[in-house]
């Protein structure tokens, strides 16, 4: 399933239900299939999308040095590499980018941001 979201000073959104979803949850707290967030309401929205990449790339940086260290165990046992760890390939940054900028776009020329599915 698709999710489109829309706003009257950008083109639409496109994304597949899992990536939209999560994001909504990081943005809102709750995913709902339609909704819409206000104009007064966005500059939180951005504040929580831009923390969570932050948070992110700390963990994944994390994740790396951790694999690099002699005797950490990845990369040994290809088996429990793919299980424990592993992350996304697809950094929360590439996922949230497009729905950063469309929140911008919406907050310089002020636009409620809808969508559904």
């Amino acid at each position: 399933m698709l999710f489109k979201f829309k706003s009257q000073v950008t083109s639409d959104l496109i994304m597949l239900e899992d990536d939209a979803r999560r994001l909504l949850k990081i943005m809102l707290g709750d995913d709902p299939a339609k909704g819409i967030i206000l104009v007064q309401d966005l500059p939180a929205a951005i504040a929580k999308l831009e923390s969570a990449v932050a948070q992110d790339e700390a963990a994944r940086l994390q994740r790396s040095q951790e694999a690099q260290k002699p005797g950490s165990g990845y990369l040994s046992d290809p088996a429990k590499d793919l299980t424990e760890g592993m992350v996304d390939p697809v950094r929360l940054a590439q996922r949230a980018s497009p729905m950063v900028k469309l929140l911008k776009h919406c907050v310089a020329d002020p636009s409620d941001l809808v969508w559904g599915v």
